[in-house]
């Protein structure tokens, strides 16, 4: 490979992985709740796609938008809005019970054995030139990044529901008492981490068409150290950190010889344990504004 390579397989993942950070970053810029269970919408979203297998291509990706968003909904109006003014700790705890939760369901409907998504398999062809090799899932993720990334700037600052997002996101208090609907700021953001699971749902099931259970927990797990490791309480810094842990992530898989790429997840740990020792409050933060918080 050459770095050429290298370049285009980060930019692909790091796009895959900064999606998943906004849709963390932008929950917990309105409700300092880090949920866990982003990834079983995205979850979610693939087990649509294999069971709308038989619908049209367009209708079976509609469903899979519709049943990620209303399961945000749902999730934000059932488990965590009883729980807003709870301590952090407990709220942090709720995440947790409802993506196990769900991941139980998936394991009850499902079985643990997994589904073969082929519908979109078209875009994990590859065409090769010299020693590049280019899928069409990889211009897909970079290009949903761009556009999904570019189209959340002109909400948050061209709309007013986007406005009202950055003012709860910096006081929650402060907001509401000059007239900031909360209930309406914190279902849009949801809605928002919504679209975003389903986009890397349709980009998972090509790049992996086999969905488990577990077919979301990964990758949010990686994005949501990405998110901290960047810095999670903004959402450029969180967005940022996502996309460079995708990259890092990317590189160093085409960089390590094979017998060592068990070690993937190690090396990549070690980068952020070692960036966050400098750097506590992320490292994209800006020094004196981050915050760390204790649970």
């Amino acid at each position: 490979m050459n770095a050429f390579q290298y370049l285009i397989d980060g930019l692909a993942l790091g796009a895959l992985y900064a999606l998943v950070a906004i849709g963390i970053a932008l929950v917990f810029g309105v409700m300092r709740l880090i949920n866990f269970a982003q990834g079983e919408l995205i979850t979610a979203g693939a087990y649509s796609l294999w069971l709308t297998r038989d619908l049209p291509v367009v209708a079976s990706i509609v469903i899979c938008f519709l049943v990620c968003i209303v399961l945000a909904v749902l999730m934000q109006a059932v488990a965590f809005r009883p729980l807003r003014n709870a301590a952090p700790a407990t709220t942090l705890v709720a995440t947790f019970a409802v993506a196990f939760a769900l991941e139980a369901v998936w394991l009850i409907a499902f079985s643990p054995t997994g589904r073969t998504v082929v519908e979109l398999a078209a875009l994990n062809g590859s065409a090769t030139r010299g020693t590049i090799h280019l899928r069409w899932v990889t211009i897909a993720e970079i290009g949903s990044g761009v556009i999904l990334l570019a189209g959340t700037g002109l909400i948050l600052n061209r709309t007013s529901i986007g406005l009202q997002m950055r003012a709860a996101a910096t006081d929650f208090r402060a907001a509401r008492l000059v007239g900031v609907r909360a209930e309406r700021v914190i279902a849009f953001a949801f809605v928002l981490a919504g679209v975003m699971a389903a986009v890397v749902a349709l980009l998972l099931t090509v790049q992996d068409p086999l969905v488990s259970p577990t077919f979301g927990l990964d990758v949010t797990i990686l994005a949501l150290v990405g998110a901290v490791f960047g810095g999670i309480d903004r959402l450029t810094t969180a967005t940022a950190g996502g996309f460079a842990i995708g990259f890092i992530t990317a590189v160093l898989g085409d960089v390590l010889p094979s017998s060592q790429e068990v070690f993937l997840t190690t090396f990549t740990f070690l980068i952020v344990l070692i960036a966050l020792l400098v750097r506590p409050e992320g490292l994209f933060a800006v020094p004196g504004r981050g915050t760390v918080d204790r649970v």
